[in-house]
């Protein structure tokens, strides 16, 4: 029973450790966000194509589903983006039902103006760890992260 008890409390612990986490990321992302004068979830799209854009463009669906939010927003908030001339959207040569986005030059040069602080931040945060211990932790997390779509799932369908 004790040992139920202690991976209870760990789990607990490990919970509350990624909602502090979470809540961190969020200001953070503000602070960017403020400083390219956007809004969070415009700067999460940025950092999304900028993730998912192999020279190619990426699609709306995929940003959504990389930042799990809804395709609508994903296409409201890129044409904002696309307006302030951050983002390119061009309709795909492989499909023309679908718009391709890519970054602008004015995007990427205002994200490599903030690369030096976002490097001091990378080292704060993650300064304790060497790149083997990252790397282990981010499989950890993958893991865990699937884990947690499979129960989510099962408990909206009963199971849990």
């Amino acid at each position: 029973m004790a040992d139920t008890e202690q991976l209870n409390r760990a789990a607990t612990d490990f919970i509350w450790n990624i909602v502090e986490i979470h809540s961190q990321l969020e200001e953070i992302h503000k602070s960017w966000a403020q400083m390219l004068g956007i809004t969070e979830p415009q700067w999460l799209i940025l950092m999304a194509v900028d993730e998912l854009d192999k020279g190619r463009g990426v699609s709306g669906t995929a940003v959504a589903n990389k930042l799990r939010i809804h395709p609508a927003f994903v296409t409201n908030q890129t044409k904002k983006l696309e307006k302030m001339e951050l983002l390119t959207r061009v309709t795909s040569p492989d499909d023309a039902r679908f718009l391709q986005m890519s970054l602008t030059q004015k995007a990427r040069a205002e994200i490599r103006n903030l690369s030096i602080r976002r490097q001091a931040l990378h080292s704060t945060m993650f300064g304790a760890l060497d790149e083997e211990s990252l790397q282990y932790l981010n499989r950890r997390l993958t893991s865990i992260a699937k884990n947690s779509r499979l129960a989510s799932q099962k408990l909206s369908i009963g199971i849990l």
